[in-house]
């Protein structure tokens, strides 16, 4: 399994535009084999940027590295984007999962509710 994060320092102000970019572009990565989950996170507020991070999950370092290399990849990087956002990347890879949980399909819908 391999996990690549990014982070992301939002300026203030500029919290709504990057949400609603994200939750409205075509990320493609759904057609990509070895792709397990995205996820995007909302961190803590500071004087003049919020946190974000997002962090995608792969089967393993292989099928990150043929999606970065992907015209899925380029398509995706081409949709709009906020500015002034500041990110960094990284990925870890790691050859076993130590311990992993999740709540049920049904307990995860009520607590979104």
């Amino acid at each position: 399994m391999l996990i690549a994060m990014n982070r992301f320092q939002v300026k203030t102000g500029s919290e709504k535009a990057f949400e609603t970019v994200w939750a409205t572009r075509e990320s493609y990565l759904g057609n990509m084999a070895g792709f397990v989950e995205f996820h995007l996170l909302k961190g803590p507020v500071a004087d003049d940027h919020t946190l974000y991070s997002s962090h995608t999950t792969w089967v393993d370092k292989a099928a990150f590295e043929a999606w970065t290399r992907s015209e899925e990849f380029r398509r995706a990087m081409l949709a709009p984007t906020t500015k002034p956002a500041k990110a960094s990347i990284w990925a870890i890879p790691s050859s076993r999962v130590l311990r992993s949980s999740r709540a049920s399909a049904s307990r995860a819908r009520r607590l979104r509710a």
